[in-house]
């Protein structure tokens, strides 16, 4: 080969190596950017969008909206509690199941996943833990366990709604929900 034909291959294969080096930096660049995205969304799923409150509870900050579908799904849980409370009372086994059932797992299922990304990690596990409880329940009574068994649940259930350090009102347009 002689020595032109060599400086010719050299010259021909510099240009796709630079592109090669090129779409390497690029994809790295691509790679880094997508990492950043990927903790950036993960740390505001754990931590939530709160603020410390003043009276020691921390303070979710959500849109109006937002804090009223909360504020709904709570207000459907205590409603379910004393739909089982009823029920129990009069030792009305389907009562409890409906009322639990409704509760329960199925009734998480249409959170909007914007919302779920403002609530901190700890609240996220608090909710699904109380929907999962109110499956259990209606398991319990479905499977015939005694009304005291399912007061007791229910009792149980009850102890997370009362330690949530989460909820309670504000009037601002960007709500905070405190319990």
């Amino acid at each position: 080969m002689h020595r032109k034909d060599v400086i010719r291959r050299r010259d021909f294969l510099q240009p796709q190596q630079e592109h090669k080096m090129k779409s390497n930096k690029l994809a790295q660049i691509a790679l880094l950017l997508w990492l950043v995205t990927i903790a950036v969304f993960g740390w505001f799923f754990i931590r939530g969008n709160t603020t410390a409150g003043t009276d020691g509870r921390t303070a979710v900050v959500l849109q109006a909206g937002e804090r009223d579908f909360v504020m709904a799904e709570m207000r459907g849980l205590l409603a379910a509690t004393q739909e089982i409370l009823e029920g129990a009372n009069q030792g009305d086994l389907p009562r409890i199941i409906k009322a639990a059932r409704g509760a329960g797992m199925v009734a998480a299922a249409d959170v909007n996943p914007t919302l779920m990304v403002k609530l901190p990690v700890e609240f996220k596990q608090l909710a699904m833990s109380l929907h999962r409880n109110m499956d259990e329940i209606a398991k319990a009574a479905e499977g015939g366990k005694p009304v005291p068994q399912l007061l007791k649940m229910t009792s149980d259930t009850l102890t997370k709604c009362v330690a949530c350090r989460y909820c309670g009102n504000g009037a601002s347009p960007v709500a905070r929900c405190r319990c």
